[in-house]
């Protein structure tokens, strides 16, 4: 495991009131000392004023410095933080200074990818650091930290521990076959086996919605051309993202962008108009639009007020998850099913955003939104290897069944909930989960 001293800007390059530096590794405080004037090893975690050198003695910056000896820092390493103003020349400069003091620049997620191998994180609770980074909404902002104060590692590792309880059960069975209290009988572990397997059935029950929650719910807005879609689009989001003018077919590309409804993410997109169309580019458009709707999580179905749903409307109703919006409810009384709306007036936005929202999370509101759930396709793959090797474990119990293939099976799905959480050292999904982190953490 590298553990040498590594250095980074913690804080977003430009112009900004203050940067924060990070120095991490064996060896980092005298690469701090040697870059810091009046270093002092004591006392840790107190914030100190200090002018900041390069190695020619050219004062940097004067700004705060605060050392975290291990174990007690952010990554478990002899750790420490240099705050100096914002801006990209005395960051730049700082940094610069750092790595001739002999620490190198540090790879992207690398501070905390070294919190998970000295024991600080999981690797679902790093995982999480990266969500609330990431956050855009107020719902995805606290699932992340629940799952970073270990709402679903508390969860997996009861699992984990049953299924070690099972395997000592086991081992007593293969090891003393002929004890006078006889074997374990075979009903007690499947018991446990069988619970265990019903407990993660359903955490993989809760990944579609978790994934929703942390990527945002795909919306689209479909319909005839001229029903009103873009200048929805435009009022949902607050602003004029999408252009709309009263000639039919304006919209020849799919157009996206994130917000919220109610503080759950959504991801708006705005289609091309559903219509037997002559023209060859907008038919492009309208290709673009149908692969919109097989993939959308919800389809807000725009149909003006006033008008009947045509066939083809209804069959995106009856083909679903549909929500029929009626388009300019300003100008006529809404006709038949659907929630209306105006943009002209703001009537039936607020409602538009509550039904939506409660359409597509509403298994999330139902649980509370701070219940463990699965929010990557790794999480699910992992649970779903172990509720196989659950189920192959009970195959070989009972009358004729081999005690030592139970075993076998057994430490399958114990072994996937360990890489799961990082128990084991798996370089290639170290790699994969920190791929996508900022440099500084």
């Amino acid at each position: 495991m590298l553990s040498d001293p590594i250095a980074a800007l913690a804080t977003p390059p430009g112009r900004s009131a203050l940067a924060v530096v990070r120095v991490s590794g064996a060896g980092a405080f005298e690469v701090a000392a040697a870059v810091v004037e009046g270093f002092r090893a004591a006392p840790p975690r107190v914030a100190t004023l200090a002018t900041f050198r390069s190695a020619d003695g050219e004062p940097i910056d004067r700004g705060l410095y605060t050392r975290f000896p291990a174990p007690h820092s952010y990554t478990g390493e002899d750790l420490v933080e240099l705050s100096c103003h914002g801006g990209l020349f005395a960051p730049a400069r700082l940094l610069a200074a750092l790595h001739a003091a002999g620490a190198r620049p540090a790879a992207r997620g690398e501070f905390t990818r070294r919190a998970v191998l000295n024991g600080k994180l999981d690797l679902v609770q790093a995982e999480a650091v990266g969500d609330l980074i990431d956050a855009v909404a107020p719902v995805q902002a606290r699932a992340a930290l629940y799952q970073l104060e270990g709402g679903l590692s508390r969860r997996l590792a009861e699992l984990r521990d049953s299924l070690i309880e099972a395997q000592a059960l086991l081992s007593y069975e293969i090891d003393f076959p002929d004890e006078d209290d006889g074997p374990v009988p075979p009903e007690r572990i499947a018991l446990t086996i069988a619970g265990v397997r019903d407990r993660i059935a359903r955490l993989v029950a809760t990944a579609p919605s978790a994934e929703r929650l942390r990527e945002g719910a795909l919306l689209v807005l479909a319909g005839r051309p001229n029903a009103g879609k873009s200048s929805l689009f435009n009022a949902l989001l607050g602003a004029d993202r999408a252009l709309v003018t009263e000639v039919p077919g304006t919209t020849r590309d799919a157009i996206e962008a994130h917000t919220d409804f109610l503080g759950w993410p959504v991801r708006l997109a705005d289609t091309a108009g559903l219509w037997d169309s002559p023209d060859r580019i907008e038919r492009l458009g309208i290709e673009v639009s149908q692969r919109y709707l097989s993939a959308a999580d919800l389809v807000l179905l725009c149909v003006e007020a006033g008008r009947e749903l045509g066939p083809d409307e209804a069959a995106i109703v009856a083909e679903g998850p549909a929500l029929v919006v009626r388009t300019k409810a300003d100008l006529a009384r809404p006709a038949g099913e659907g929630l209306g709306v105006s943009v002209v007036t703001g009537e039936g936005l607020g409602e538009l955003r509550e039904a939506a929202a409660a359409r597509v999370f509403a298994d999330r509101m139902s649980l509370g939104d701070l219940e463990p759930a699965l929010t990557r396709e790794r999480h699910r793959t992992a649970l779903l290897g172990a509720q196989s090797a659950l189920a192959d474990s009970l195959s070989h119990l009972g009358p004729g069944g081999d005690p030592v293939l139970t075993a076998h099976h057994l430490h399958q799905a114990t072994a996937a909930l360990d890489e799961l959480l990082g128990a084991v050292d798996v370089e290639e999904v170290l790699d994969r989960v920190f791929a996508g982190f900022c440099v500084g953490k």
